[in-house]
């Protein structure tokens, strides 16, 4: 579907014409509608589908009308992670390139003083869009630095994520400051049980989107050792006697375990950083800066890096531990393989990991390649391949169309840019607050 088939404002189509985006994706295209029709709505789609345009595009396009306040916060998006709440607000700036009045701040923690100082002018001068991680928006309500009582929009992305990282109290508190009337907007790559009695406290009567996760690039190639978890690490060092370990990202099921690998490493003089919750913010950014620019060659890391960062050239990823769901074990590899280009993936899977590892390769509908332990490091356990009838996710869309769409795609081609920096509705005076 093209945008211009959406009843998306002027503006925003025109950020979108700068910035070459011309089709949805199909989150997308089912998303963005209800939102406009001012529906809540819970979205089940994994990362890199497209997810921050279906929320941030509908919103932008309604706040450009004007018809918000302008010396009031409209609109809250939830992140678990400072990462993502910075991709998230550099998303924003780009599809509103086009409505400069619109103001808009990333509140989150690891900062220094001068940075929380910035955060509270900002949110009590009325920034219309707040992109936050829960514990430093609950450290502003706490001191009386914002005021969400005029909030018409309410985001919450990845919140699976949100609810593993232990931010379920936190959400709920900050949802008792908003007004009764709003719209929630709730997005997650998995749909555990948890996150449907979230959905059920906080939506009221929502739309609900349900996209199947993506089976893995076809360019991976998926490999597996069956092993004891005393030979994880030697294993590591013989894979790394043959693929060089350059551009090589390596999952752990916890951060004490990444820590330690990476000692482990260092030690056996890999060039390796460890990425994992307890680093600062600038620490955090200093270590994704080495590996970016290639000074690391190996990044251990907790998943707080396996959704919503970028990194294009990865050659190998490593699960270190298996992860606890098809869906996890599809956002790490994806991590490889990406823009076009091919890439590996090798999972070491322990005795207390078999059972999980049996679920994953159901949900593949095959069996990942199995990769003999190499005879100096000794025999591995047996491996008894089981059959699981787990369900399988399946696509809906109860959401209909909307029923007044834009004028065709040839609107694009005839209509000229226009000068959006003040709306018809909203008086001289609201252009300061930009």
């Amino acid at each position: 579907m093209d945008f211009y088939e959406l009843n998306l404002s002027d503006p925003v189509l025109d950020a979108l014409d700068d910035m070459n985006f011309q089709n949805t994706t199909p989150i997308q295209e089912h998303a963005i509608p209800p939102i406009l029709e001012g529906h809540d709505l819970l979205g089940v789609a994994q990362t890199g589908t497209g997810k921050t345009a279906a929320y941030l595009l509908p919103i932008l396009s309604e706040l450009s009308y004007g018809d918000y306040p302008t010396d009031a916060i409209n609109c809250i998006i939830m992140s678990p992670t400072r990462e993502l709440a910075q991709q998230i607000d550099q998303a924003l700036q780009g599809f509103s390139y086009h409505l400069p009045y619109i103001s808009s701040v990333a509140v989150y923690g690891g900062n220094d003083g001068i940075r929380y100082e910035q955060e509270k002018r900002s949110m009590q001068h009325g920034a219309d869009i707040v992109i936050a991680t829960p514990g430093r928006l609950i450290s502003h309500l706490s001191l009386g630095n914002i005021d969400l009582s005029k909030v018409s929009f309410f985001i919450l992305d990845e919140a699976d994520r949100m609810l593993d990282m232990g931010f379920a109290d936190d959400i709920l508190q900050i949802a008792k400051h908003l007004p009764q009337k709003h719209q929630t907007i709730m997005f997650s790559a998995t749909m555990p049980e948890k996150i449907r009695q979230l959905a059920k406290t906080l939506l009221n009567s929502p739309v609900e989107i349900s996209l199947a996760v993506s089976r893995p690039a076809d360019k991976i190639r998926q490999m597996a050792y069956i092993c004891y978890e005393a030979q994880k690490i030697n294993i590591i060092k013989e894979v790394f006697k043959h693929h060089e370990p350059k551009r090589v990202i390596i999952f752990t099921g916890s951060k004490v375990k990444a820590k330690e690998l990476a000692i482990s490493l260092t030690r056996a003089k890999f060039n390796c950083a460890a990425m994992h919750s307890d680093l600062t913010q600038q620490e955090r950014n200093e270590v994704m800066y080495t590996f970016r620019s290639g000074q690391k060659d190996i990044l251990v890391a907790t998943d707080i890096v396996a959704r919503g960062i970028d990194i294009d050239d990865i050659t190998l990823v490593i699960n270190f531990d298996v992860p606890n769901d098809a869906e996890d074990y599809v956002h790490r590899i994806g991590r490889t393989a990406r823009a076009g280009a091919g890439g590996n993936a090798i999972t070491l899977v322990s005795e207390k990991d078999q059972i999980d590892f049996m679920k994953i390769e159901n949900f593949l509908g095959k069996d990942v390649e199995k990769i003999p332990i190499p005879d100096s490091l000794g025999e591995g356990p047996a491996y008894e391949k089981k059959k699981y009838s787990g369900k399988r996710h399946k696509s809906s869309n109860k959401n209909k169309k909307a029923s007044n769409n834009r004028n065709n795609k040839s609107h694009r081609n005839n209509r000229s840019k226009k000068n959006y920096d003040t709306p018809k509705t909203q008086s001289s005076e609201t252009q300061k607050k930009a």
